[in-house]
């Protein structure tokens, strides 16, 4: 069990320490891995570090005190509001990561519900592929979730069972851009007739997609339309550190009128001090976060996140050819963003043990459970381990042919 030391140590000695610490860790800056990290290039990281550490000390709570983050979370926000459509009398609270971003949508949906509808026991209804947060965020807010399988040819939610699935008692429905098991985009078009047709509140977690499909849709892909111009739409996530490239944690959750804002807010004045508001589950927020976002996104500027976008697009295409080329190894279709699965179509072939086998070669592999296969969320620095990685690939399934049956059985787990 360990204490505070009776003397403090040097900085030097700690900062080795803490490098040493590493040495286990996969490495995200040779992209050594496709999960939990966002990265473009030192330069870039630099400017994170310098703006955030600008405001190292600041409390963005404190606006009043430092109406400089005011400022500069304005015009994060105006800037996002912007690029997905959203009207002029819609908002955006600064959250500290998608999953705070969820948990305030579901939040305000329950909460509007209440006001107006007089629901006290609320169910959302979401495809099957939405993220684990909305359950996380009903479990505490006491709302029931119902989750509907997707549709079988394309894996989109199945705006008909959905819609089967609706009670007096559903507050929220929700429509992912994309979805983060095999990034694709639910019909958010229909959803949100859905949701006009019934009053109900349509969130959209664009997490992955908010800061990243705009610009691929600029470069000329089909991206479907999941913004604010989709009537309908009530609300949106979408994480300013994951594509918008800023440094952890920041996020939005946007809303289509300001005034609902108050469906996700915190008053109390019952105690000496006087007033105490928050518009998020935080109560002290770090203002580097703010400042980080504010100089990612004046930094990189249009120009810049076409080329994010350009990079890893190019990066998909060319994986996507190198392992389908691989006997024994196909991709799940379809996939419209940055993420994808491949799979084993050879009965003799486990992909669990092509896994392992990748793992061994250095690569940390993410584990896709239905149906059992390899997951894939590209980072603008994968432009850099195509060929490393399809080699290991194709060395791995040579290796995984060779493995046993009960062995291979065994590999079949997932995390």
């Amino acid at each position: 069990m360990s204490s505070i030391p009776e003397k403090g140590r040097p900085w030097a000695e700690l900062k080795g320490e803490l490098e040493a610490s590493k040495a286990d860790d996969y490495s995200w800056r040779d992209g050594r891995m496709a999960v939990y990290y966002y990265f473009l290039d030192d330069e870039l990281m630099r400017v994170q570090q310098e703006a955030y550490t600008a405001f190292w000390t600041e409390n963005n709570l404190g606006q009043r005190a430092f109406p400089s983050l005011k400022k500069l979370e304005d015009e994060v926000v105006a800037m996002a509001l912007d690029l997905l459509k959203a009207p002029p009398s819609a908002g955006a609270a600064f959250t500290s990561g998608g999953s705070e971003s969820i948990f305030l949508a579901v939040l305000a949906a329950r909460n509007k519900a209440r006001a107006e509808r007089g629901i006290e026991r609320p169910t959302i209804v979401l495809p099957r592929t939405a993220h684990p947060t909305f359950d996380r965020a009903a479990h505490y807010l006491g709302v029931r979730v119902v989750r509907v399988p997707t549709t079988r040819n394309d894996l989109r939610a199945d705006v008909g069972a959905i819609e089967r699935a609706l009670t007096p008692d559903t507050v929220m429905i929700v429509g992912s851009a994309p979805n983060y098991p095999f990034g694709v985009f639910d019909p958010i078009a229909e959803l949100g007739r859905l949701a006009e047709r019934h009053g109900l509140w349509l969130h959209v977690d664009a997490c992955v997609g908010g800061f990243l499909a705009p610009w691929v849709r600029k470069l000329g892909y089909d991206i479907p339309p999941f913004e604010f111009d989709v009537p309908g739409v009530s609300s949106m996530s979408a994480d300013l550190h994951k594509y918008g490239m800023t440094a952890k944690g920041a996020s939005l959750m946007l809303v289509r009128d300001k005034a609902w804002q108050k469906y996700h807010s915190f008053e109390f004045d019952n105690w000496e001090r006087g007033k105490y508001a928050a518009m998020t589950t935080q109560g002290s927020r770090p203002g580097g976060a703010v400042a980080a976002a504010w100089a990612v996104m004046n930094y990189l500027g249009a120009d810049g996140y076409l080329r994010v976008a350009r990079q890893i697009m190019t990066t998909k295409e060319q994986l996507v050819a190198g392992i389908t080329a691989i006997p024994g190894l196909a991709v799940v279709e379809p996939h419209e963003l940055c993420i994808f699965v491949y799979h084993s179509v050879d009965p003799n072939l486990a992909i669990g043990a092509v896994a392992d086998a990748m793992g061994r070669r250095g690569w940390l592999v993410g584990r896709q459970s239905e149906p059992p296969g390899i997951h894939l969320a590209l980072n603008p620095n994968h432009d850099r381990i195509v060929e490393p990685y399809l080699a290991d690939l194709r060395a791995s399934v040579e290796e995984a042919r060779g493995v046993a049956p009960e062995a291979a059985a065994a590999a079949e787990r997932t995390y």
